[in-house]
């Protein structure tokens, strides 16, 4: 299990537009092969900046996979243009829990 971390700066005052968006968006990942779960959340002290944590299967999956797939061209559409600067995405693995 892999997790893709990615910290989104959206354009102040677009808040709600892309979190409508990201309703629709969030279908076209869930329904890709190796997808787990993903949890959005805002910052409270920087209501424009979200946290996206994506539960898959394999690192590929998510790599090749979602984003050389047709349905990333229409994630790209609905959420791209909301970025500023544009997010790093990042890939962890757990080493330790409690």
């Amino acid at each position: 299990m892999i997790l893709e971390q990615a910290v989104l700066s959206v354009t102040p005052g677009r808040e709600a537009e892309f979190e409508l968006a990201f309703d629709r968006a969030k279908r076209i990942i869930a329904a890709m092969p190796g997808f787990a779960d993903l949890t959005l959340s805002r910052r409270l002290e920087r209501p424009s900046a979200y946290l996206l944590l994506v539960h898959g299967e394999r690192l590929e999956d998510h790599t090749e996979g979602f984003r050389g797939s047709a349905e990333y061209q229409e994630w790209r559409a609905l959420l791209h243009h909301f970025y500023e600067p544009f997010p790093v995405v990042e890939h962890l693995e757990t080493v330790s829990t409690a």
